[in-house]
C-alpha cells in the first residue's frame, strides 16, 4: 500500500486536487485554440479516453476569448497555458478558464503578477505554478545552476510572491526532461511543503521514448508518495497520453480504468502464436471500461495458473488453447477461434 504525502486541497473546476484525493489525469489539446469545432472535438476525444483536466494553449486574444466556446461545450476543467502575455491570463479566465498554468518569471513585473492573481480571486480559478529547468531565472541558475535546488528555489519564490497577494489555490510543478532531476526536484520540494503537486517528465519524446521516461519519472515519484494529478508528455496524439497514463497507475495499483491484460513473454517453450493473440486482445479490449483482467499465456508451464488468477484468460499450446473464466476452464478452442470466443464470453457476461 503506498502512502501518499499529505498536501492541500485546491479545485480545478469540479475536480479536486490533493488532500487525498485520486490522482487525477490531465492532457493538453494539440489542435488551435481557436478553432473551437476542432479544439471541442478533442476535448470529447480525451474525456471519452479518461481524461480528467485539459489544458489548452493560449497564444492570442481570439484564443483567450474561445474559452467560452469551449466551456460551454465541455463537462472536464480547463485550464489555460499561458506565457509571457499576463493580459491573456486574465482574458481567459474571464471568459471561463476553470485555472491557468503559467510561469511568473516569464509574466513579468510584479504589478502583471498581482493583476492576474486579482483576476483569479475574481474568477474563481486557481493557478498552476509552472518551473521548468529550460526557463529559470538567471540568478538561481548563475548561483545553482540546472540542479534540483534551482527549481525548488525557483517555485518558492514565485510562491511567496502570490502568496504576499493573499493568494493560496495554488498546484506546482517542476518540470525538466531529465528523469533524475525530476525526481530530485520534486522529492526535495514535497519534503518543504504541502501545495499539490502536478507531476510529470517535460519534454519526454515520442510514444515509446516517452513513455518510458515517463513511467520511471512519474512512477517512482507515485511509489513514493508524491503527485497529486499528472501528464503524461508525449509527442503525438494527446489521447495516447491517456492511455499511458491509466496503464501506469493501474500497473502501480493506485487506480483502475478499463481491462489489464497479462501476457506472458515469449519463449523457446511457446507453441501458440502468442504475440498475435496478445495484440489482438489488447485491441478488443481497448473499448471497455469495466476493471478486469484478461491473461494470454502461451507456455505450459505457468500459463495455465497465470490465467485462472485473472477474471479471464486464455492457456494456449500446440494449436489449441482453454479459456479461463474465473479460475476455471470453461472451454478449448482452436487457435484461429481464441480470441472471438473469448470476447464471446466476456459479452455474455455483461461485461462493457
Amino acid at each position: 500500500m503506498i502512502e501518499r504525502k499529505k498536501t492541500r486541497q485546491i479545485k480545478i473546476g469540479d475536480v479536486a486536487v490533493g488532500g487525498g484525493t485520486p490522482v487525477s489525469i490531465q492532457s493538453m489539446t494539440n489542435t488551435d485554440t481557436r478553432d473551437t469545432e476542432a479544439t471541442i472535438a478533442q476535448i470529447q476525444r480525451l474525456e471519452a479516453a479518461g481524461c480528467e483536466i485539459v489544458r489548452c494553449a493560449v497564444v492570442d486574444e481570439n484564443a483567450a476569448k474561445a474559452f467560452r466556446t469551449i466551456r460551454d461545450a465541455v463537462r472536464i476543467p480547463l485550464i489555460a497555458d499561458i506565457h509571457f502575455d499576463y493580459k491573456l491570463a486574465i482574458a481567459s479566465m474571464e471568459h471561463g478558464a476553470d485555472a491557468i498554468r503559467i510561469n511568473p518569471g516569464n509574466i513579468g513585473s510584479a504589478e502583471r503578477v498581482r493583476a492576474v492573481v486579482d483576476a483569479a480571486k475574481a474568477n474563481g480559478s486557481a493557478i498552476r505554478v509552472g518551473v521548468n529547468a529550460g526557463s529559470l531565472e538567471k540568478d538561481i541558475l548563475k548561483e545553482h545552476g540546472i540542479t534540483a535546488e534551482a527549481l525548488v528555489k525557483s517555485a518558492f519564490r514565485h510562491i511567496r510572491q502570490i502568496e504576499e497577494m493573499g493568494f493560496y489555490d495554488m498546484k506546482i510543478s517542476l518540470k525538466a526532461s531529465s528523469v533524475p532531476l525530476t525526481y530530485q526536484a520534486y522529492t526535495l520540494f514535497a519534503a518543504q511543503s504541502d501545495y499539490p503537486l502536478h507531476i510529470g517528465v517535460t519534454e519526454a519524446g515520442t510514444f515509446f521514448a516517452g513513455t518510458v521516461k515517463s513511467s520511471a519519472g512519474i512512477g517512482a515519484l507515485l511509489l513514493n508518495g508524491i503527485g497529486d494529478t499528472l501528464r503524461v508528455s508525449l509527442t503525438g496524439d494527446p489521447e495516447q497520453e491517456i492511455r499511458v497514463a491509466w496503464q501506469l497507475l493501474n500497473a502501480l495499483e493506485i487506480r483502475r480504468r478499463g481491462p489489464e491484460i497479462i501476457s506472458c513473454p515469449t519463449c523457446g517453450r511457446t507453441e501458440i502464436g502468442l504475440e498475435a493473440l496478445a495484440v489482438e486482445v489488447e485491441k478488443r479490449a481497448s473499448v471497455l471500461n469495466d476493471t478486469i483482467s484478461i491473461a494470454v499465456m502461451g507456455c505450459p508451464v505457468n500459463g495455465p495458473g497465470e490465467a485462472k488468477h485473472a477474471d479471464y484468460g486464455i492457456a494456449g499450446g500446440r494449436g489449441l488453447g482453454i479459456i479461463f473464466k474465473k479460475g476455471e476452464a470453461v472451454k478449448k478452442v482452436p487457435e484461429a477461434e481464441l480470441v472471438r470466443e473469448l470476447f464471446e464470453i466476456i459479452k455474455n457476461d455483461g461485461i462493457s
